[in-house]
């Protein structure tokens, strides 16, 4: 069930036009979302702010305007 909703989603993204320099302020909220997470006291918000800040940090390498591109 949650595919389709993926594939729906990655289209509506692959549609639109991008933002100048999307990738790096995708990489920058990951970042911080990585530092808040080493600072954070619970463990299910650690945990939260580490999947969290990992996937800006994964969409800022391999987006559209990302890493994937420079590297081509």
């Amino acid at each position: 069930m949650t595919a389709p909703l993926l594939t729906a989603l990655k289209q509506l993204d692959d549609a639109r036009p991008s933002l100048p320099g999307e990738h790096w302020g995708a990489l920058a909220l990951g970042l911080l979302l990585l530092r808040a997470a080493a600072k954070q006291r619970s463990t299910l918000g650690h945990l939260a702010l580490l999947a969290a800040g990992g996937l800006f940090v994964w969409r800022a390498a391999s987006g559209r305007d990302g890493l994937r591109k420079l590297l081509d």
